[in-house]
């Protein structure tokens, strides 16, 4: 009997023996697939929000509810409401992949955006991004874990992304109402209501000086000339709030104008906006409607506290400069002001790239002939974008009319800078007034050594001989010439950098093409009818017993010919005693001893 059953079971267990060795040989369930390096990164790093796909953490949420990406994608609502509900998934992936759900939805709504400035959304869109932003939030700080325990998952940085990009979405909703209503007049620091969302703001800490004229999302644009963009990662959105620019442009051919600002702050701020849901634990704040949007400068922190933990705040240092020289029109404005055609400057005006800070020492920038601060622009991207640079110096430019004569420029733009100094540290005690530092560039160099020079009576003595000034003469001509002619160091300034900067002329000034261009050269009217007397009886004294010629005032290319009288006096004057100086002089040839460059 006992024979029989074994029989009995050879037969029945060796055909499933041989069955499932067959199947295990031949078809195989798991296989190993080759892994490039790209994919290895798409597997990881690829979201929603980079790729349009689901990544791979929320498709594998899905795969325990049994939901593909696809099916999800077709009734994300009810996919939502699956996710919320169903147990076995951990708090961190269940809200991870919420608020990735939520981000494929308000991208779905989100109407295509012009050039560096939100669209316009509509209520159910900004319903979208707001509960993006819930759910990253309850991710980031309510989920078990801090954002330092989890630093150096890819996942916080995929929702932190999401947490961002929503925060940048819903200031562009806030700024647009919170706007209209101050160009009514009516309180711009109520509440902002959004279908079921109660949105408070708060600009106080951005140094705003008016009503902004316009937002631009700084991670939508990018900048053709410039080398580099400087910013820091953290949480928030990065934003430029840009305000309406000064009036410095006027006819040329016009008479009186309005007076123009003395200095002027850069008219665009970078900014980082955040959004802080209302509650202290996990329920309160997936239940809550009330949101507060928080505004900060760039460079006013580098981390904050949110929910008790101190986290990096994100900062943009290149897009608010960026965004500024590409509106400004400088490129331009500043031909037309050399030429005396249409709208020019007139007079010297300071820019401050950063509110004023009387503990940063000053850069003082002078840009070259037939240009503008536009010519600074790498430069001050450099410093403004170094930390340690930033923590110590801030950067005013002078932007002035480079027709005009080299003196008068120098007299003009010294005055410029003197009373944008006396404005905010009258005294000189500040840090910033002290031990300040000067780069011009070309004829800006060339102004800028005048600045830290000392004229004594010799420029003044050569006109008077040169022109043979006496009596009723020289005291006319004294009057108005003696201030330009006449003049001390700047004090307080440690250090000077000339870059190609002509101090004895050039000979380019005075050949063919230097002598069209100069007769192209128009000075403004203000200019001509204020000095038109003195040259008059300048003339008058140097041909005595002529015919008097009709006035004519050397411009500032007359200046920089190396034949000219006031470059060879003037490149012979003392600098102030202890400067520190360097030239940054381009060699024609590069071999030979540098003393015998050229």
């Amino acid at each position: 009997m006992m024979q029989g059953l074994r029989t009995r079971l050879r037969r029945c267990l060796v055909p499933l023996f041989a069955a499932s060795l067959l199947l295990s040989s031949g078809c195989a369930m798991v296989k190993i697939k080759q892994v490039t390096p790209a994919d290895y990164a798409m597997l990881k790093r690829d979201d929603v929000l980079n790729s349009g796909h689901l990544s791979a953490l929320s498709q594998e949420s899905l795969s325990v509810i049994g939901r593909t990406a696809g099916q999800c994608g077709k009734d994300l609502h009810a996919c939502r409401q699956t996710v919320a509900g169903i147990d076995g998934l951990p708090t961190e992936q269940r809200l991870s992949t919420l608020a990735e759900l939520w981000m494929q939805e308000a991208l779905t709504l989100a109407p295509k955006a012009r050039m560096g400035e939100p669209a316009a959304l509509s209520d159910a869109a900004l319903d979208a991004w707001l509960e993006t932003a819930r759910y990253s939030y309850a991710y980031l700080f309510f989920s078990g874990r801090t954002p330092a325990e989890r630093a150096l998952e890819d996942r916080l940085t995929q929702v932190r992304d999401y947490y961002n990009y929503a925060a940048e979405q819903t200031a562009a909703v806030v700024f647009q109402q919170v706007r209209a209503r101050a160009l009514e007049g009516a309180d711009y620091r109520s509440p902002v209501q959004v279908d079921r969302w109660t949105i408070r703001s708060d600009f106080d800490r951005l140094p705003l000086n008016g009503i902004p004229r316009q937002l631009v999302t700084a991670a939508s644009v990018s900048f053709a000339g410039l080398r580099s963009t400087y910013r820091r990662d953290g949480f928030g959105a990065e934003l430029v709030v840009v305000m309406d620019a000064p009036a410095l442009a006027a006819p040329v051919e016009g008479g009186s104008a309005a007076a123009s600002p003395v200095f002027s702050e850069m008219p665009a701020i970078n900014a980082t906006a955040l959004l802080r849901f209302g509650g202290t634990t996990l329920d309160e704040v997936l239940a809550t409607r009330d949101i507060l949007l928080e505004t900060w400068p760039a460079e006013a922190a580098t981390t904050i506290q949110l929910q008790g933990q101190q986290v990096p705040l994100a900062a943009n240092y290149t897009a608010a400069y960026g965004v500024w020289m590409a509106q400004s029109g400088f490129a331009t404005e500043s031909l037309r002001t050399l030429f005396g055609r249409g709208q020019g400057i007139r007079e010297p005006h300071i820019y401050l790239m950063q509110p004023y800070d009387p503990d940063r020492r000053i850069i003082f920038m002078l840009h070259g002939l037939a240009s503008s601060p536009e010519a600074w622009v790498n430069l001050a991207n450099e410093i403004m974008g170094d930390p340690e640079m930033r923590r110590h110096y801030q950067i005013w430019s002078v932007y002035y009319p480079t027709n005009a004569p080299i003196a008068l420029n120098r007299y003009t733009v010294g005055n410029a800078f003197n009373r944008t100094l006396d404005h905010f540290d009258p005294a000189r005690t500040a840090a910033a007034s002290h031990d300040m530092v000067f780069i011009g560039h070309s004829m800006g160099g060339v102004i800028a050594r005048l600045m830290l020079s000392d004229s004594g009576d010799t420029l003044w003595n050569g006109a008077v001989e040169r022109f043979n000034l006496r009596g009723e003469r020289l005291r006319r001509v004294e009057a108005r010439l003696g201030p330009l002619t006449r003049f001390s160091p700047q004090p307080d300034v440690g250090r000077a950098v000339f870059i190609a900067s002509p101090h004895r002329g050039t000979d380019i000034a005075g050949d063919r093409l230097g002598r069209l261009i100069g007769k192209l050269v128009r000075l403004p009217l203000t200019i001509l009818g204020k000095f038109e007397d003195v040259f008059l009886a300048m003339q008058d004294a140097a041909e005595p017993g002529g015919k008097p010629k009709a006035p004519r005032i050397g411009n500032s290319i007359d200046n920089l010919k190396a034949s000219d009288p006031f470059i060879r006096a003037s490149s012979a004057l003392p600098l102030a005693p202890g400067l520190k100086y360097h030239s940054i002089v381009a060699r024609r040839k590069a071999e030979g001893p540098l003393a015998d460059s050229d």
